[in-house]
């Protein structure tokens, strides 16, 4: 059975054919197959979540523009989010459920599923640091449901606080509480203050550090020639093992895929190269989830001298266009009817922002990533009033010409 998680990282790599004389360098004894059989609904829930990634990959690569870097956790905003779809309910809970390609899917089986894929994910490979964390934070005067918070507790095994969030401490608690599921890589995840309108956080944090299963040698680090998407040329830091390696390897049409593991086997970086550097963006918009499995399901072993830039990535952004994009508008505050009375009966519950961070350094010995995401939910205001009760000055006006037809001062509405 292949890997269970494959981070997507499109990067530009060069390989070499390794050369004949060359004994290729062979992986340690991998991780061949899951400890369990996967369920029907976990085999499910996975499927949804890829999916998910792919759709909020291409529609966060299509907002942010061609030219930037982009690194994200889909797990770790899916999951978020999957918390908060426990609150959701009407249209907002059916938006909800298209956006995270949900369907077909009860909410008994993405919570069990959560909760038996975060103990297999936490402890796949004993070589790996992987963290999976989630937490909910609301303020003192607020009382969500006891059901939602259980949902929290019992399937995504959150810690629950109340705080006082108008104290100064509330936010370098959430904080606190971020940085340190992420080793420090994730400082700081909501505003400092809490925003007056915030009554309750939904956070996830994800962590992983791998060895390379064939660490790359730092003596041989040196600068090489990265092209850009423009054809233009920079230096950066290039890794290479100075041997053949042992990969898994397809080439489809004009894009190459390589898959480098990390320590046990389980956790993998796969890399689609497109053959042209101007294609970046066209096998970024093609990038599905059907496509992505094609490929992982037919890698084969090559050796390969393989060259891959040593870099470092920071990411942050506000995912509310994102997602609204992706059908789940009513979740936002906003004009229009948002139902989280699954949270909170009251009906004025709903999402502020949703912020997402990430990190990773790739270096020679591995891969160090981290991420968090960040649900903030506020209490819609009341609709603005205008209240006539006082006098008053009117017209009645052919609106298109703009004819005054009748004007009138109202002094006393109850004098004749």
């Amino acid at each position: 059975m292949r890997p269970l998680v494959r981070p997507l990282l499109v990067v530009a790599v060069g390989v070499l054919a390794a050369r004949c004389h060359e004994a290729p360098v062979t992986a340690p004894q991998p991780i061949t197959s899951l400890p369990r059989q996967l369920s029907v609904a976990e085999h499910g829930l996975i499927a949804a979540d890829n999916q998910f990634a792919f759709k909020l990959f291409r529609e966060i690569a299509r907002q942010a523009g061609p030219d930037s870097n982009l690194f994200i956790s889909p797990l770790s905003a899916a999951m978020a989010l999957g918390m908060a779809y426990n609150g959701a309910g009407g249209a907002t809970r059916d938006e909800m459920q298209r956006a995270l390609q949900l369907d077909g899917m009860t909410l008994d089986d993405v919570n069990q599923s959560y909760r038996s894929l975060i103990a297999l994910l936490r402890g796949l490979d004993p070589r790996v640091a992987f963290t999976l964390a989630n937490s909910v934070w609301y303020r003192q005067q607020f009382n969500p449901l006891p059901g939602f918070l259980d949902a929290t507790r019992n399937y995504f095994d959150a810690t629950v606080e109340s705080l006082d969030f108008a104290s100064p401490a509330a936010a370098p608690t959430i904080n606190g509480w971020v940085s340190e599921q992420t080793r420090g890589k994730i400082p700081t995840i909501v505003p400092d203050p809490v925003p007056d309108d915030a009554v309750a956080y939904l956070i996830n944090a994800i962590y992983f550090k791998g060895d390379w299963t064939m660490q790359f040698d730092p003596a041989r680090t040196a600068p090489g020639p990265f092209t850009l998407a423009t054809g233009a040329t920079t230096s950066v830091p290039r890794m290479t093992h100075g041997r053949a390696v042992t990969i898994g390897y397809l080439r489809d049409g004009d894009v190459t895929v390589l898959d480098l593991p990390y320590s046990g086997g389980a956790f993998t970086m796969t890399i689609a190269l497109p053959r042209d550097p101007a294609g970046i963006d066209s096998l970024v918009r093609r990038l599905t989830e059907e496509r992505w499995s094609g490929w992982t399901a037919a890698l084969d072993s090559a050796s390969f001298e393989v060259y891959l830039p040593k870099f470092t990535l920071v990411y942050d952004l506000t995912m509310n266009n994102v997602l609204a994009a992706l059908g789940m508008p009513s979740a936002f505050c906003g004009p229009w009817q948002t139902d989280f009375t699954r949270l909170d009966p009251s009906g004025r519950v709903c999402i502020t922002n949703v912020k997402h961070k990430a990190f990773v350094d790739v270096n020679e010995q591995g891969t160090e990533a981290a991420a968090a995401t960040s649900i903030e939910f506020g209490i819609t205001s009341l609709p603005a009033s205008l209240v006539v009760d006082h006098p008053f000055v009117f017209a009645i006006r052919e609106r298109l010409s703009g004819t005054i037809l009748f004007m009138g001062r109202v002094m006393n509405p109850a004098a004749s």
